[in-house]
């Protein structure tokens, strides 16, 4: 049944290879990952492995023998470095290898410092790998001083995890408010008052001039004139989609690597998935990136590989731990003009519902999972209940189903 090469050993491409083994695809399948350890999961790294409370081994996708014994070659430690999409080869090293299928589940990077602004100095960190959190976790010691660039949930989790550890954390976000790309003033309200009662000094509207140091940052000189001492800092200003190997191959590209609604790129016989991808949604395009996104659309490829044709159907939905809240969102909330708010049963229990006229969107609910499982499956059914029910807490939200 020729050869599958999957580049990228995260989420999307894990599952990729697992769901061809398991539709019965007996060709041979090579799984490239550029780390030198097993596909994991990404989501515990800036939540419970950084705390300390998740080891690396409950981190894995699967364990070895689940690649062994489904006879899946499976090449750690290896960066593509070409792909000669007319050939249907990829190259890495000395090797030059030949596909019948390429699917690129390379993921997203994070976007860095400028170095004239200090990005280059030691103890400057991001968050994305294994080996990001390993070389930053020392420097999570009581009573140290870290500044967080950049108030979105990787930004949040990262100040969680330092001040439950009992560092002094600032964080600065330029835009108005924390979260303002991704969730209403509501949400932001809500985890700003969160980050503050656990003694986070959040200051929004406030960019970074520059890190300060001699080849490592001991300072920050702020947009607003405040100068502060700091012993390390982490960069969470966002993440850009893996595209390099795809210009390379010549597929096309739009705020990641343009797919149609089978995974197939404008490439014969190159596929993507996840976070890179790029594919349509609702009479538009947009790029996910969220762990349910890798797993679904990459088993779509897989499928579509074997000879399914079936279009993937995104039903997004996120989470974020932040201290002792789960925040759980259901939907996209792009478009919104109106959002509910529900109380929960305590304060720091609730739910945001987010509409379109009268089209429910998207829920955000914080340590409120009956919502978020109620929302969620109205929103799959395509039911927007009346904002009256939705904002009433003595009303049984299960009754909508």
């Amino acid at each position: 049944m020729g050869h599958v090469i999957v580049v990228g050993a995260g989420q999307a491409g894990s599952s990729c290879v697992a769901k061809l083994r398991n539709m019965g695809f007996d060709g041979q399948i090579t799984l490239i990952g550029a780390e030198n350890v097993l596909p994991y999961q990404r989501p515990p790294l800036s939540k419970g492995y950084l705390l300390g409370d998740v080891v690396l081994e409950r981190m894995y996708l699967r364990p070895q023998s689940f690649y062994d014994e489904n006879n899946i070659d499976l090449m750690l430690g290896t960066n593509v470095s070409a792909i000669d999409s007319g050939e249907k080869m990829i190259s890495f090293g000395d090797n030059d290898v030949a596909y019948d299928d390429l699917v690129l589940t390379m993921g997203s990077a994070p976007r860095l410092l400028p170095t004239a602004i200090g990005g280059d100095l030691d103890r400057v960190y991001t968050v994305r790998t294994l080996g990001d959190v390993d070389a930053m976790e020392p420097e999570f010691a009581k009573g140290k001083r870290v500044l967080i660039i950049g108030g979105g949930y990787i930004g949040l989790e990262a100040a969680a995890v330092a001040a439950k550890k009992g560092l002094h954390v600032t964080l600065v976000e330029m835009a108005d408010r924390i979260l303002q790309r991704v969730a209403a003033p509501e949400t932001s309200n809500f985890f700003r008052a969160l980050h503050t009662a656990n003694g986070v000094e959040v200051l929004e509207g406030v960019g970074l001039e520059r890190l300060t140091g001699d080849g490592h940052v001991d300072g920050a000189i702020l947009s607003n004139g405040t100068v502060l001492k700091v012993d390390f800092a982490i960069v969470g200003v966002g993440i850009v989609p893996e595209i390099g190997l795809a210009k390379m191959a010549g597929c096309a590209i739009d705020n990641g690597i343009v797919t149609n609604a089978t995974g197939r790129t404008s490439v014969e016989g190159i596929w993507a998935a996840g976070d890179c991808a790029s594919f349509p949604h609702g009479g538009d395009r947009i790029r996910l990136e969220s762990v349910p996104n890798a797993i679904e659309q990459a088993e779509v490829v897989a499928g579509n590989i074997m000879g399914a044709d079936k279009e993937y159907v995104a039903k997004p939905w996120f989470w974020s731990d932040q201290y002792d809240v789960k925040l759980q969102i259901a939907g996209l909330n792009s478009g919104y003009d109106t959002v509910v708010t529900r109380p929960g049963d305590h304060e720091s229990n609730v739910s945001f519902w987010y509409y379109k006229g009268d089209e429910l969107l998207a829920v955000d609910a914080a340590n409120e999972p009956r919502a978020y499982m109620v929302g969620k499956r109205l929103i799959e059914a395509g039911k927007s209940p009346p904002k009256a029910l939705v904002s009433d807490p003595y009303f049984a939200l299960k009754t909508l189903l």
